[in-house]
């Protein structure tokens, strides 16, 4: 059996997924994506980090829908959405495959609020004008690439971890709670039992572990990071202080470097920080939407 047919089963593994009456399942070019949609007025694009799915927004997508419309994804390879070839895995290749998503749906974003990695992925849709939105929120966004060797080695490994088909077996089999609650605290993170029972989920399907390895793998950022000076969305660089995954000094760099960019820390949290403290960025999105003017509420 390919390591992509061992892959969360919706009848099975989504009967009680978070928001699972918002769930639709959306066929383009290659793939089925899993989405969850919801609300009426201006667009909310919520895209979630490597190795995470549309359950790390399950607290802020009822209550931003009550002023906004949102569509949540589950990345390709993550989550209930099909596990791509991997070239596809790369920054360009999942915003290429969102754009689709999105020509698909005659989805137009007048903001998107992205998650580590998922930060990246809005921010070269704007630059790329896939989208054309009036505000991009980075949540502990990973838009720099790693510093000194790790830059070189981390993707060699993670790729050399993808082509071996047992890793994403093995990893699976060594999920246990654990060993998920042991990575969640290594990000600077505190989650309730029902936040880790969903990432122990994700973490024990060889499918899931392949896509964020792909991923990862993949995931090249110094073109990103040379063109984001040239970015014309504004931008805000939401970093958590306890954010041990991101630095989060990062955001304040990236502040500084493009036309449009402010920089906003949040105490006592870490990457996960959207999960650990929903209503600090429910108030906060809704806040900085309310200010970007144009086609917000």
């Amino acid at each position: 059996m390919a390591v992509r047919d061992e892959r969360l089963i919706w009848a099975r593994d989504g009967v009680d997924w978070p928001n699972r009456d918002l769930s639709r399942f959306i066929e383009t070019r290659g793939l089925t994506w899993h989405v969850q949609q919801a609300g009426h007025g201006p667009l909310l694009l919520l895209l979630h980090g490597t190795g995470a799915s549309t359950h790390s927004f399950r607290d802020l997508i009822p209550a931003l829908a009550r002023d906004y419309s949102i569509l949540a994804v589950d990345l390709p390879g993550h989550g209930f959405t099909d596990l791509p070839p991997f070239y596809r895995l790369s920054l360009d290749g999942m915003a290429r495959a969102l754009d689709e998503l999105l020509r698909t749906l005659a989805a137009k974003p007048a903001g998107v609020v992205g998650h580590s990695a998922g930060a990246a992925i809005g921010a070269r849709l704007a630059l790329d004008r896939a989208i054309r939105a009036d505000l991009l929120i980075s949540l502990n966004g990973a838009l720099l690439p790693f510093r000194g060797a790790p830059n070189f080695l981390f993707p060699a490994i993670a790729k050399a971890l993808f082509l071996n088909p047992l890793t994403p077996r093995i990893a699976a089999r060594r999920a246990s709670p654990k060993a998920v609650a042991r990575l969640i605290r290594d990000t600077g993170s505190h989650l309730d039992e029902r936040g880790l029972d969903l990432y122990c989920r994700l973490m024990r399907t060889p499918a899931h572990i392949a896509g964020a390895l792909g991923m990862m793998a993949n995931w090249k950022l110094q073109g990103l990071a040379r063109e984001l000076p040239r970015l014309e969305t504004p931008i805000v660089f939401v970093a958590c202080d306890g954010d041990r995954a991101v630095p989060p000094a990062d955001g304040a760099t990236l502040a500084g470097r493009v036309p449009h960019g402010r920089y906003l820390e949040i105490p006592s949290l870490g990457h996960l920080g959207h999960e650990e403290n929903p209503p600090r960025f429910i108030e906060l999105i809704r806040s900085e939407m309310r200010h970007a003017g144009g086609r917000t509420a």
